[in-house]
């Protein structure tokens, strides 16, 4: 097929297409299959042994050490569990550094001398497993012909049975570590993480008259955005194909200017997806709760309920796993990218962060009088801190090639980091600059004016959506992260700073206590040194504004616009020392992640270019040329026939032609061009060579979109792509 008749029939087969039935619509009560498909503490009690199933549960809600004496008796229970449910094999899941998820299927069966076979999985199975780790990105911590790496087994995250329509997967959460211990995955300092912001908030709460606090936990509640454009039109395009992202496309008549699609009515198409996905969601035990029209056409979000920080991060693997998999079912391809299209809103993934347990709750309610609130106002003390001090590090954790369309555009916050308290804290903490806060701005009311409505209650203050580190009520919202990242680099980031901030605090308050000083002016001195050191992260302003970057530069706050800008403050002496003391990152630990970043960066832009130069040479240009063509037969049948032809369309098409061609040549230069073989080497060439050329033959194929008779363009248009669902 030609270009344009493979287009066409995309359209065809769009119109024809006919969504699959529910067969299970009707059959189920509301909430009867949550979690039927994870192996929960329910199923882990009727199960195990009492003693058993007290230790591992010690371990989960107490972070006690794992007796590895259980260990054959969970794997005993969760082998017959899973092959009730129908499971042929097991595999240890993990997650790593490509940002994806990873996983190595064994049989449960093996074969036996009488030539049957029998189903064996022993505890040290359970524990360990040895996939290879030569293939995965490493930074350098690892030699490419050293293949050994290990998994173990994450006893606080739950196995679930993963279905498939010719048989059933037992899925083991693990870490993925080299032969040394270093992580080579992103579970591994979550965790580490994880436990040193526990463990300093503990010490915190104890001083607050908490004699046995608890376990303390982060809490994450990612919401995910995403766009759904229907498959036909997705496999005829290259690019979104094997980059994500549109390469080329003129804005189309219509776009999101109308704010037409945000919270509208959801599409009947897309409605049966998301009914169909959360039922997959429901029975692994994610607990989807919100879903929505986003602001752009095509674009839709999901947001699930808040959980230890651990699972969420699992959580979101699967669920984005489980969005693709059931948009091709319904004949869409679901799509992650953070900016698929350009001149519409990109996708992010807000990752919403508390702490606490399940004894004391979340410690980020401020409660109806926050000023007399002062653990709640320590803990948040502790927040202003850490950000302020490392905003770096936070950038550097949301950094990617794929991220750096999207951050910084009026559609998500800039790539500056600020705090906005809301109008209640802020007063809050300007009080405390100066002295003892005495009042707290309450809740007001609003009347509508209608007879008929309630009178509704309104909040102390707004929201504020230009914010990248937003007080929303209960919790921080981290507005950053890309749809596509995982959210354990965040978490392990906010984790990190935070425990240190923590640290710094109790130590304060302890060495206050110690030496004679009232607990309660020891804290009131404290929050008023915090808020008057690091009080200028805190900013409740338009961060679209153009006067925001000016005000940022004069109050210290680093503006780090790229990800090449980013990276380096993972590799500070500063951010050395402070994931070493907390044990979450050691010195070659973090400097992998750098030359990670690096490579991920080049990989990203060198995989884009060379789609760009491959579709602008065989597809756009010998469309722009056909069109050419027909236009110059056109006037040479005219000047043949006596008459006087109009050139303007020839000279019109002949611009933007000259100016795509030699935008390619440019491009094939670029990507040429020697850039030395470093990480680092190749990550510049691509900021500074290849995406200005990119750039400009992206511009003169929009342009000739613009141009060229609609019955020769061969790429499904934004028009389509967009609003055809």
């Amino acid at each position: 097929m030609s270009g344009n008749t493979v287009r066409r029939q995309a359209i065809r087969d769009v119109e024809a297409y006919t969504p699959p039935a529910v067969s299970f619509a009707g059959t189920e009560a509301p909430g009867e299959i949550f979690g039927e498909n994870v192996f929960s503490r329910i199923v882990m009690q009727k199960r195990l042994p009492k003693s058993v199933y007290k230790s591992v549960i010690s371990t989960i809600e107490h972070g006690a050490a794992l007796d590895p004496l259980v260990a054959d008796a969970v794997a005993s229970a969760m082998k017959d569990w899973a092959l009730e449910k129908g499971a042929t094999h097991y595999a240890h899941v993990f997650y790593p550094l490509t940002g994806l998820t990873a996983e190595k299927h064994d049989s449960f069966f093996e074969p036996v001398g009488d030539g049957t076979a029998l189903a064996e999985f022993a505890g040290k199975t359970l524990v360990q497993g040895e996939p290879d780790a030569s293939s995965f990105p490493n930074g350098g911590l690892r030699n490419t012909f050293e293949a050994r790496g290990y998994t173990g087994w994450d006893v606080t995250s739950p196995a679930y049975v993963l279905e498939n329509p010719n048989g059933n997967t037992l899925c083991i959460p693990t870490v993925f570590v080299s032969m040394t211990g270093e992580a080579l995955d992103h579970k591994t300092p979550l965790l580490r993480s994880q436990q040193a912001m526990g463990a300093h908030a503990e010490r915190i709460l104890k001083l607050f008259g908490h004699t046995n606090p608890g376990n303390i936990v982060s809490f994450c509640g990612p919401e995910q955005e995403y766009f759904l454009v229907d498959r036909h039109f997705f496999l005829a395009r290259p690019d979104l194909m094997n980059s994500g992202r549109t390469l080329f496309g003129s804005k189309p008549p219509k776009g999101q200017e109308f704010d037409d699609h945000y919270f509208g009515a959801i599409p009947e198409r897309v409605l049966g997806f998301m009914m169909d996905t959360e039922r997959e969601l429901f029975k692994l035990g994610i607990p989807a709760k919100t879903r929505h029209n986003e602001v752009a056409p095509g674009q839709f979000e999901i947001a699930p309920m808040f959980e230890r920080g651990n699972i969420a991060a699992d959580h979101q693997q699967l669920l984005m796993t489980t969005f693709k998999t059931i948009a091709k079912k319904h004949g869409m391809e679901c799509l992650f990218h953070e900016k698929p299209f350009q001149g519409v809103n990109g996708s992010g993934k807000h990752v919403n962060f508390s702490l606490g347990n399940s004894a004391l709750g979340s410690l980020l309610v401020p409660g109806d009088n926050p000023h007399d609130n002062a653990q709640f106002l320590v803990f948040c003390a502790a927040v202003i801190r850490a950000v302020h001090r490392y905003a770096g590090l936070l950038r550097a954790s949301v950094a990617s090639a794929t991220n750096d369309h999207r951050l910084g555009a009026n559609e998500a916050p800039p790539a500056i980091i600020s705090i906005f308290l809301g109008d209640q804290l802020a007063d809050v903490f300007e009080q405390i600059a100066s002295g003892p806060a005495t009042s707290s701005k309450g809740k007001g009311h609003m009347t509508i004016g209608v007879d008929t409505l309630p009178v509704l209650p309104t909040d102390p203050g707004d929201r504020n959506r230009t914010s990248p580190f937003a007080f929303t009520g209960n919790r921080f919202e981290f507005r950053a992260p890309g749809s596509m990242q995982t959210v354990s680099g965040p978490m392990v980031t906010i984790n990190t700073i935070l425990a240190e901030s923590l640290d710094h605090i109790a130590t304060e308050l302890e060495n206050a206590v110690a030496s004679g000083t009232d607990f309660d002016e020891a804290v009131q001195t404290l929050l008023t040194e915090i808020i008057t050191q690091h009080g200028a992260i805190v900013f409740n302003g338009d961060g679209y504004a153009d006067a925001w970057p000016i005000e940022a530069e004069k109050r210290g706050l680093a503006n780090l616009k790229t990800t090449l800008d980013a990276l380096p403050e993972l590799i500070t002496p500063e951010a050395l020392a402070l994931f070493e003391k907390y044990r979450v990152f050691n010195h070659r630990e973090m400097h992998s992640r750098y030359e990670i970043g690096l490579e991920q960066y080049a990989l990203t832009i060198g995989v884009e270019a060379r789609l760009t130069l491959e579709m602008g040479t065989t597809v756009v240009l010998p469309a722009a040329v056909r069109h050419q063509t027909e236009i110059a037969q056109n006037v040479a049948a005219l000047k043949a026939a006596g008459l006087e032809p109009d050139l303007g369309p020839l000279e019109e098409a002949s611009a933007p032609l000259a100016a795509l061609r030699s935008a390619l040549a440019g491009l094939r230069s670029a990507l040429a061009a020697d850039t030395g073989h470093s990480a680092l080497g190749e990550a510049q060439h691509a900021a500074a060579a290849l995406l200005p050329a990119m750039s400009a033959v992206r511009s003169a194929a929009d342009a000739l979109e613009e141009l060229v008779a609609d019955d020769l363009w061969p790429l499904p248009t934004y028009q389509e792509m967009l609003f055809v669902l």
